[in-house]
Parts: C-alpha cells; sequence; structure tokens
C-alpha cells in the first residue's frame, strides 16, 4: 500500500509551490502602475503589452509536460518555479513599449510552464488522496498572491522604485520555491514511454469545461491587471490605495478557494459555479457603478469571491471528462489561458476607445456565463462521484 504520509507531505509540498507561484503574481499586479509610467505607456498600448503575458504562456505551456517527462516531475518543477520567479524582475526593467513586450511574453512563458507542471502534481496528489484538494491548493496561490500584493502595496505606498522591490521578492520566492520542491511527488516514466506531443488540440470533453473557465479567467485577469489602474485613472486614487483594491480582490478570492473543497462536497460543483457566477455579476455592476474608491474596492473583492473556485472545479472536471486527463487538463489549460491573452488587449483597446468604465461592463457581461453555463460541470461531476468513491473506500484517513 503506497505510503500516505509521503502523499499528504507531498500535498504540503506542492501547496507551498502554489503559494510562491501565487506570490509572484501578486507582487507584479500592484506594481502595474508605475511599470506603466516607467514605459511611458498610454492604455491601450499598456494592454498590448500585458497581451504577450498569456501569448507566451500558451506557446511554452506544452513543453511543460516533455520537461517533465525527460527530468521527472519533482526536479522538472524546481526548475521551472525558479525561472518563474527569476522572471519577475524582467518587466521593472523594460523602458519602452517592444521591450516591454518580449519581458512579458517570457514572464508569461516561465508562468505557463511552471503552472502546468505544479497543477500536474495537484491532480496527482488528488487522486492518490482519493478526496477534493484543487480548491485547497488553488487557494494557497491566491493566499500567495495576496501575500506579494500586500507587500507590493507597502512597496507603492511608499513611493518604492519597482526594479528593487522585484529583485528583492525574485531572490526570496526563488528560494522557498526551490526548496518546497524537495518534497513534492517525484514521477518518473516508463523506459518504454512516448514523451507527450508538443502541441494537441484539447479534446472535446474539454472544449464546454474549458468555456466556464474562459469567463473566469477573464474576470481574474482584468481585475488583477486592472484594479489599481481604474482606482487610480478613474476615481483619483493613491498610488497605496489603487494597490489596494487588488490585496482586496486577491483576499477574498484566497478565503474562498481555501474552503472551496467543502462547499464543493456540500453543494456541488455546478450550484457553486451558479451561485459564484450571480456574486461575479454583482461585484461587475458596483465596479462599473462605483463613484468612491471603497465601492469599486468592494465590487472587485466580490468579484474574486465569485470566480475563486471555478478554475480548479475545472481542472477538476476535466480530469474526469474524458478517456486522457491529462489532455483534457492540458485543452483547458489552454482555453483559460487564451481567456488571459484577450482579457488584458481587450480592457486596453476599450479603454482607449471609450472607457475604463465601459471595459468592466465587458468583464461583468462574461461573468454572466458562469451562471449560464455551469450546467457542463454536471457530468463531469457525476464521473468523479463514480472514480473518488472506490479509491475512498480504499484508501485509510479522513473523508472529505
Amino acid at each position: 500500500m503506497e505510503d500516505m504520509s509521503g502523499v499528504r507531505r507531498a500535498r504540503y509540498a506542492v501547496a507551498a509551490v502554489f503559494a510562491v507561484h501565487g506570490a509572484v503574481t501578486g507582487s507584479f499586479a500592484t506594481r502595474v502602475p508605475w511599470i506603466q509610467d516607467h514605459a511611458s505607456l498610454g492604455a491601450g498600448r499598456l494592454g498590448f503589452a500585458l497581451a504577450f503575458t498569456a501569448l507566451g504562456a500558451s506557446c511554452a505551456m506544452p513543453l511543460a509536460g516533455r520537461i517533465s517527462h525527460r527530468f521527472g516531475s519533482r526536479n522538472a518543477l524546481r526548475g521551472l518555479i525558479a525561472l518563474w520567479t527569476l522572471s519577475l524582475v524582467l518587466p521593472s526593467l523594460a523602458p519602452n513599449l517592444p521591450a516591454l513586450c518580449l519581458a512579458m511574453f517570457t514572464y508569461g512563458a516561465c508562468a505557463g510552464m511552471a503552472d502546468v507542471a505544479m497543477n500536474a502534481l495537484g491532480v496527482e496528489v488528488e487522486r492518490r488522496l482519493g478526496r477534493s484538494v484543487m480548491s485547497g491548493l488553488h487557494g494557497m496561490w491566491s493566499a500567495g498572491a495576496l501575500v506579494g500584493s500586500a507587500a507590493g502595496t507597502l512597496a507603492a505606498h511608499l513611493g518604492a522604485d519597482a526594479r528593487i522591490h522585484f529583485l528583492l521578492a525574485a531572490a526570496v520566492l526563488t528560494v522557498l520555491g526551490v526548496l518546497s520542491c524537495t518534497w513534492v511527488l517525484d514521477i518518473q516514466p516508463a523506459a518504454d514511454e512516448e514523451p507527450p506531443p508538443r502541441f494537441a488540440l484539447p479534446p472535446r470533453s474539454a472544449l464546454l469545461i474549458g468555456m466556464v473557465g474562459f469567463c473566469a479567467v477573464f474576470a481574474e485577469g482584468a481585475s488583477l491587471d486592472w484594479s489599481a489602474v481604474f482606482l487610480r485613472d478613474r476615481l483619483d486614487s493613491s498610488a497605496g490605495l489603487a494597490a489596494a483594491s487588488t490585496t482586496a480582490f486577491m483576499l477574498t478570492m484566497a478565503v474562498a478557494r481555501i474552503v472551496g473543497d467543502a462547499v464543493v462536497n456540500r453543494f456541488g460543483a455546478v450550484r457553486t459555479v451558479r451561485a459564484g457566477g450571480v456574486l461575479a455579476v454583482l461585484g461587475g455592476l458596483l465596479v462599473v457603478l462605483a463613484g468612491q474608491p471603497v465601492v469599486a474596492m468592494g465590487g472587485f473583492a466580490l468579484m474574486g469571491l465569485g470566480i475563486a473556485v471555478v478554475v480548479p472545479l475545472c481542472f477538476a472536471a476535466a480530469g474526469h471528462a474524458g478517456p486522457n486527463p491529462s489532455q483534457a487538463i492540458a485543452g483547458v489549460a489552454t482555453i483559460t489561458y487564451t481567456s488571459g491573452l484577450i482579457a488584458p488587449s481587450l480592457i486596453g483597446g476599450v479603454a482607449q476607445a471609450t472607457s475604463l468604465v465601459v471595459s468592466f461592463g465587458v468583464v461583468t457581461a462574461l461573468a454572466c456565463g458562469l451562471a449560464v453555463c455551469a450546467g457542463v460541470l454536471r457530468s463531469a461531476e457525476r464521473g468523479a462521484e463514480r472514480e473518488v468513491s472506490p479509491r475512498a473506500a480504499a484508501v485509510p484517513g479522513p473523508r472529505p
């Protein structure tokens, strides 16, 4: 019988890696206004540059499977998380639009590869434990993003140079990420196992599930990259208060994801996502109608609460939806990252043509898709129940 203490230790280790990954994103998001000023960019050009983040991720994600196949899951994750933490420094060094586009492409490529590697290990831990843990793992990502954004808020309030801020953050997070990888699962391919393809079309089972994730990631990306700019430019907030809006958004996401496994076990994935969609729409309306910074911050926080568990549920559902879980998960990841590709540029482009208020009206409209389309998770939810039940009966330990 498998050593369950080792699997539980691996769960905590991969949770720590999720937190480190999130801390990089949180650190970056709060300093987007500084990067915009440093590179002398308007909203449209900033949105164009931010789109290269998801473009780099989408191009590089398929490589993560081949890297894990060649080096083993533990060494692959160790190297990829180090690349991701160190890439944080690059955007702050860009003096103009071309340099920022290149920096964001590299930053996104490192993010995507590390993301795929750690989610694959998270799914494997969930399989071996026989119960849901993905929402909690993503909750650790949000908790890390919260810590990173809180540090970024303080740095912005103090007027610190983002180059120094990012250099210090990258150094600390690299050490933490590499050390955490010591205890993750070390999955080695069989001697006769073929390496995964560099590129593969998402299977049909992943498409509808991926569209639910698309709506959630669009709202998440728009809020992370543009909430601070919205408060500063639309509501004349200070740099510190503008950065705090990102922190409020990440706080509600972290809390919701940490308790998300218990909520899903009680109410099911479909009802959880539908209720989240309603909350996200309400939050978006608050942002659109806000005349005061505190109202907009409340809207971003409510939006974070509504979309928090959607992406973890989409990854988990994909793993149970078809005969090839890895390909389905990769397909959902590709679709959600495509949403991340579209969101920054669309928000910036609409803002340039009209206003940021109209841009977040688009975000609110897409959030309606969560409530409308949540039913596509139902068949995957039933498949998960069939798969988990026999494993849970055979594996000792606490039941969900």
